[in-house]
């Protein structure tokens, strides 16, 4: 190609030629010069470089059990007080890097792996989320806690109490209260919360063991394996009468008690399918199911022309909810029908 572009060059001119053939110019001049490429000697050893003796009883020195776990600066300083010299500190990371030990020296402590919850609920009472938040009180730095206990799969809290301060104590009492309304069965249930104090106390653990209900815990600094109990938090303080602060214990146990009233009984979760999580919690989403489906066929029998695609279709309620679903599987096959 480039004497083909040689031959072309001395007609149309060199920059005209390598155009139409799409040679690069240097090289076109590289051939006419007959250069070669230059081969890179090796690169000579100073004089004073380490000889291999040396680095040998250098990386001895490094790993031995004296200096093992310490960084080549300590190590350097060390031996200076011990009247010693080996070579600078940089030589040394050099000659560690050559032997890949470039590393974290020193031992460190080393958190377990957490395994992440992955959680079905196919209906209600099978799976509880419950989780603490803070309600501001009259004064700067008072605080009232809120628990709040929801079973997963209708949204619907089954328990919620106000108190002056976190403690396992009431945890207890308010998850066993609400086992004891919602009637929950040995091995029926599973309860699941981050790792706050309560939540990891053992008087806890013991009272969920007696009552059968399986725990489970959020990976630590993980929020979003608690979702469902963090995005009623988000919608309660969203409240439009969510107040700055709250004056006394019982101002906060008031307007808790007309938010959770509302929240079952009158909130229609776009997460249900626009249901109520009462009408979930207790069984009745088929037949309201049925009577919104007999409503929208009506208003298409009466205006056929404003309903483009046909006969529209309410929202369906999920047939299962999960927190952290598995990738890739087949959630259908799990679901008893």
């Amino acid at each position: 190609m480039r004497q083909t572009a040689d031959q072309l060059a001395s007609n149309t001119g060199v920059k005209r030629a390598c155009a139409v053939l799409g040679v690069p110019r240097a090289s076109l001049y590289r051939h006419r010069e007959g250069r070669k490429q230059t081969v890179r000697l090796a690169r000579p050893v100073s004089k004073r470089a380490l000889n291999p003796q040396e680095r040998t009883h250098i990386i001895e020195v490094l790993n031995s059990e004296g200096f093992v776990d310490a960084s080549p600066r300590q190590i350097w300083a060390k031996q200076l007080d011990e009247g010693t010299y080996l070579c600078s500190w940089r030589s040394m990371y050099r000659i560690l890097k050559a032997n890949d030990q470039v590393r974290e020296r020193r031992n460190q402590l080393t958190h377990p792996t957490y395994q992440k919850p992955e959680l079905l609920a196919n209906g209600p009472n099978q799976l509880w989320s419950w989780d603490i938040t803070k309600l501001r009180g009259p004064a700067k730095w008072t605080y009232f806690y809120l628990y709040v206990l929801m079973d997963v799969f209708s949204r619907f809290v089954v328990g919620w109490m106000v108190a002056n301060r976190e403690s396992a104590t009431f945890a207890q009492e308010l998850i066993l209260q609400s086992c004891q309304n919602q009637e929950v069965d040995p091995q029926q249930l599973t309860i699941h919360s981050d790792r706050g104090g309560p939540m990891i106390a053992k008087n806890l653990a013991l009272l969920l063991s007696d009552l059968g209900v399986t725990k489970s815990h959020s990976r630590p600094h993980v929020p979003d394996d608690n979702p469902y109990s963090e995005a009623q938090f988000k919608t309660m303080k969203y409240r439009p009468d969510y107040p700055d602060r709250f004056g006394a214990l019982e101002d906060s146990r008031s307007w808790a008690r007309r938010f959770f009233s509302w929240y079952n009984f009158e909130h229609y979760h776009t997460g249900l399918g626009l249901m109520l999580p009462a009408m979930v919690h207790y069984g009745h989403t088929d037949q309201i199911q049925q009577a919104r489906q007999r409503v929208l066929e009506g208003a298409f029998a009466a205006h056929p022309e404003r309903f483009v695609r046909g006969v529209s279709t309410p929202p369906m309620v999920p047939d299962a909810v999960w927190i952290n679903k598995p990738k890739n599987q087949d959630v259908e096959q799990e679901i008893p029908r």
